[in-house]
């Protein structure tokens, strides 16, 4: 592994191991083993540790005393608090770019909502989902708070191992989700701060209800598959 950009070394394995806890291919309360992880990607144990370190701060993974770094939790509970946060953040962030846009920020808006719009007619629902969450956290300059983006930038990673879930969500579930952001966008695009603050929590409200209601089949997968196996 070598280094890409402005990255470090721990932040390459840091978002290599958060790509495998969002997609699935590490799961709740397994170990991270750090000798697999420095043997697939040719560096030193102390790389990864310092990588874990990183990835504490996003709430994917918990470190313990003598047992190492776990993957984190996802319960209905901790979803909702993550949407909480989000909310609180976002909200902000869409505020103060209501107040801040200048005219080639607004055309990067409107382009933004055209690309969302194609992607909710062909069904991308995580394309969908991270051109939103993700541009969000690049308005650093719009925004004009180093503190706020940085605390939502920390919470993205878990933010998107929640709508990772809701890849099989219906076309028009999707859709929905694509109108109640244009109604930010709208909201952004004529400076009504508060208004756009209102939607971008509305919005958020829905997204947590569709991960809330793909954890629960997921969970219910999970229990009948295990009283299968105890058969």
């Amino acid at each position: 592994m070598h280094e890409q950009g402005k990255e470090s070394l721990s932040e390459q394995i840091a978002k290599h191991i958060s790509e495998q806890i969002i997609r699935g291919e590490l799961v709740e309360g397994e170990r991270i083993q750090e000798l697999r992880i420095s043997a697939e990607l040719d560096v030193s144990r102390g790389s990864v540790r310092e990588a874990l370190l990183l990835l504490e701060r996003t709430q994917l993974i918990e470190i313990y005393p003598r047992r190492g770094a776990v993957v984190s939790e996802m319960s209905a509970q901790q979803v909702r608090a993550l949407f909480d946060m989000s909310a609180l953040l976002l909200g902000q962030i869409v505020q103060r770019m209501a107040e801040a846009w200048r005219t080639h920020e607004a055309e990067r808006i409107q382009a933004l909502l055209t690309q969302l719009h194609e992607e909710t007619r062909q069904g991308h629902t995580e394309k969908f989902y991270d051109l939103i969450f993700q541009g969000l956290a690049r308005q650093q300059e719009m925004v004009g708070n180093p503190y706020l983006i940085k605390f939502y930038q920390e919470l993205l990673p878990s933010l998107r191992r929640s709508y990772f879930l809701t890849l099989n969500i219906s076309r028009r579930e999707l859709q929905e989700s694509f109108e109640l952001f244009k109604l930010v966008t709208d909201a952004v695009l004529i400076r009504k701060s508060q208004q756009a603050t209102l939607f971008m929590d509305d919005f958020c409200r829905h997204l947590r209800n569709l991960v809330l209601e793909s954890l629960t089949r997921m969970k219910q997968i999970e229990l009948a598959w295990a009283r299968r196996s105890r058969r």
